[in-house]
């Protein structure tokens, strides 16, 4: 009835949102709770999952500068906050929005309807007591939260005193946030064995996750070569695919550099990993629509794995040995689901890990298969869910300047700090004399050997100077483009010395403006010299 009524109406969602919550309570929800989704791989999705702002997860060993990394991008302390050498962060830190500082307790949090954290209640008090939301009005927090997370240690101590299951705790956590950093030190590069079972816990999210090579000022420019070359080495062993992981290199404080030589390559990594956070919220509604779909694939799969075990069981005797053998098969459960279902190896859950929660559970009352529920998903995925992406654009373009602003987003944004100020095409954007001019001496010698005609030189005359530069086509008609002015087809001696600057500034591996910068334009083309031409 649902599914006809939803193919009619194609008004049925005033928002994303909506929509997604919508779906998954009538048509995924049904067929996660028919076949213990949530026993087996995650609790169910709360309104508040559909409703919170973009999230990062800082995760990393202890002195990596988590911390001191968050209170870098607020530029402002939180509450509860503790900074030093030593693991000094033993709790997870929701930083959220909020109109006074304030510090909330676990288990009140995850009593809170409005907070995407109730589901955490299944961790135990264990865990709650190392768990706390800090707020504080913040214009960075109002775009997006950030949870900070206990410094990960080496050694097995450490990870059976913590009383809960760390990896597991991260891994519910990945599955809801929309950026997930890792921090390495690169003045002590060492991953633990902890820290490698929480990559791989975080293994179906790589498409969330970034990598920050912090504290990169404190070491000379071979030593950082070294470094990252070690790290992008260790992580391919961990992570185990083809694709590299983007790395981000610099000292996220607000501190002077010790080693300044690398300073132009941390400003650019900065401002490549602050665009990366800033378009989040633009992105959120996106990720939560690839999260849902995420979600169905591994729903179907586990129906139907679920289902072949309830129908493989004998109905009267034998039926733990059975449940046994069948556990001991599960692969071979695996393959033939695959072949009768055409579905993607990559979509089944682990096998090991699915082998050990199996053998807690009473096959006799698992669900046989149920077509109608899977039919709904299928639907789902087939026709609502495109529905929906067409919704997402169209909410992008409505909030186009959906960004994260505030702390220290705003410093590089404009002024002689924004990154790349003065520099390329920039250079001379705040000089009262036209910049090209003091190389122009330069170029109006060679001006000159082009024979001009009426103080102006052609453009196949221009061009066999021009592709002196060897740079492509392709760019050179670019430079053309920007260089004539005039739009009449030549080049005077003006257009030409700055067809020549333009060069340069490709050659000294900057980018061409879209258009020529005020800054840029010939003396004699601009406004009010019109008559002087």
């Amino acid at each position: 009835m649902f599914r006809k009524t939803l193919k009619k109406d194609p008004e049925l969602f005033q928002n994303v949102s909506e929509g997604l919550r919508k779906l998954y309570r009538t048509k995924l929800f049904p067929l996660e709770d028919t076949y213990r989704f949530h026993d087996f791989h995650s609790p169910a999705l709360e309104d508040a999952d559909f409703d919170n702002k973009p999230m990062v997860l800082l995760v990393g060993q202890y002195s990596t500068g988590k911390t001191t990394f968050i209170r870098h991008l607020m530029e402002q302390d939180f509450p509860g906050m503790r900074i030093g050498p030593e693991p000094t962060t033993d709790s997870f830190i929701a930083v959220m929005h909020g109109e006074q500082d304030g510090v909330i307790p676990g288990n009140a949090l995850v009593v809170d309807p409005k907070k995407p954290f109730r589901k955490l209640n299944a961790f135990g008090n264990a865990f709650l007591n190392r768990f706390m939301c800090a707020q504080m009005p913040n214009p960075v927090l109002e775009s997006i939260s950030i949870i900070d997370t206990p410094g990960i240690l080496s050694g097995e101590k450490q990870r059976i005193s913590r009383g809960y299951d760390f990896a597991a705790v991260l891994e519910w956590f990945a599955e809801r946030v929309d950026r997930i950093i890792l921090l390495f030190d690169a003045h002590k590069l060492d991953i633990s064995d902890e820290f490698s079972e929480v990559i791989r816990a975080l293994k179906n999210h790589e498409d969330k996750m970034r990598v920050v090579l912090n504290k990169a000022d404190q070491i000379s420019t071979q030593q950082l070569m070294r470094v990252y070359g070690a790290l992008m080495w260790s992580l391919g062993k961990i992570i185990n695919t083809p694709e590299v992981v983007r790395v981000y290199i610099g000292s996220f404080w607000a501190q002077p550099l010790l080693v300044p030589d690398n300073r132009k390559l941390f400003e650019a990594e900065e401002q490549d990993l602050f665009l990366d956070i800033q378009s989040l919220p633009r992105n959120a509604a996106l990720r939560k629509l690839n999260d849902l779909i995420k979600r169905a694939r591994l729903a179907k799969v586990q129906a139907y794995i679920i289902s072949s075990l309830k129908k493989e069981m004998p109905s009267v005797f034998g039926k733990d040995s059975k449940k046994k053998e069948l556990i001991a098969n599960l692969g071979e459960i695996y393959q033939k689901i695959e072949k009768e279902h055409q579905i993607s190896p990559g979509d089944f859950p682990n096998l090991a890990k699915m082998q050990e929660l199996l053998n807690g559970q009473d096959f006799t009352k698992f669900a046989s298969l149920k077509p109608k529920l899977l039919e709904a998903v299928e639907d789902m995925l087939a026709n609502d869910i495109a529905r929906l992406m067409a919704m997402v654009r169209q909410e992008e373009s409505a909030m186009p300047s959906q960004t994260v602003k505030g702390g220290a987003f705003e410093g590089t944004m404009s002024g002689p700090f924004g990154h790349g100020y003065g520099e390329g095409a920039s250079e001379g954007i705040d000089e009262l004399e036209w910049v090209v001019g003091r190389d122009k001496p330069t170029y109006d010698e060679i001006f000159y050997t082009l024979s001009p005609i009426n103080g102006k030189v052609s453009g196949a005359a221009a061009k066999k100077e021009m592709l002196k530069s060897k740079l492509p086509n392709t760019v050179l008609g670019k430079i053309w483009k920007l260089a004539d002015v005039d739009k009449d087809g030549y080049l005077d001696d003006e257009e030409f010395a700055l067809a020549n600057h333009l060069i340069k500034v490709k050659l000294e591996g900057h980018e061409l403006p879209a258009e020529l910068p005020n800054h840029l334009v010939p003396p004699s083309k601009r406004p009010g010299n019109s008559l002087q031409d």
